[in-house]
């Protein structure tokens, strides 16, 4: 465990409305359907319509679709050209929810947190119709909806931007305190820091937990199972 028991009891006792991010704490959406060959087909498609300068070097060989679409967004904000590589990303996403690998323990936890009188949200970078699907295909809609705030056109508001998160405080009638992010990047991080909620970071292997520790996160789990065990126990265990 790289947070004692104690403290994440402390932490996961105090919130009324739990915020997670999606790709990591609840599935793994890219596990069938490769990340970076994605980012390379949006590569492609740019370079296809003779934009192969809209990015630099560092950006072409991205393994993360998201730099590519922030980076065109950058050049050319609000544009349709903009519009249509977020829509192809979003279908890439959709087709990645058939084969996407649910969180070991992430079903059981989100119906137990529910079942114990939190209420749940999700803040994330992805499209909101695809943790839809995701959800549905996994009986888990009711335990979120109507809170799910993903990508919108303005992508200057995903993570490190508190954008959504906030949008779900406000919706929910939280104060930050309240709350809890569970996140497993930095950018899930900074965005929870920069709305006060604190901030439980969920790391799958060596690689992300030191990302993580390096960005500032001190409470780490490298699995969501102890949370659950703590949840079922109750206050006093």
């Amino acid at each position: 465990m790289t947070v004692e028991i104690e403290n994440l009891r402390d932490l996961i006792a105090r919130p009324h409305v739990v915020l997670w991010d999606f790709d990591g704490p609840i599935c793994r959406l890219f596990a069938g359907h490769a990340a970076d060959r994605v980012a390379d087909d949006l590569v492609n498609w740019l370079e296809g319509r003779g934009l192969h300068g809209l990015l630099t070097e560092s950006e072409r060989k991205s393994l993360d679709p998201h730099i590519v679409l922030r980076a065109v967004d950058r050049r050319h904000p609000g544009s349709d050209l903009v519009d249509e590589l977020e829509e192809r990303l979003t279908q890439e996403e959709l087709r990645a929810t058939s084969s996407a690998m649910p969180t070991a323990y992430a079903d059981p936890l989100i119906r137990t947190w529910q079942a114990v009188g939190s209420r749940l949200a999700i803040a994330t970078n992805n499209s909101p119709r695809v943790v839809r699907t995701y959800l549905e295909s996994r009986g888990l809609t009711s335990c979120f909806a109507p809170h799910i705030y993903g990508r919108t056109q303005q992508l200057n508001h995903l993570k490190p931007d508190p954008h959504c998160l906030n949008r779900a405080l406000s919706a929910m009638g939280s104060a930050p305190s309240d709350a809890l992010m569970i996140g497993d990047t930095p950018s899930d991080l900074l965005a929870a820091d920069a709305a006060g909620v604190p901030f439980l970071g969920y790391a799958r292997n060596e690689r992300k937990e030191k990302l993580l520790r390096d960005a500032g996160a001190t409470a780490i789990v490298p699995s969501l199972k102890p949370v659950l065990e703590l949840l079922r126990s109750g206050p006093q265990a």
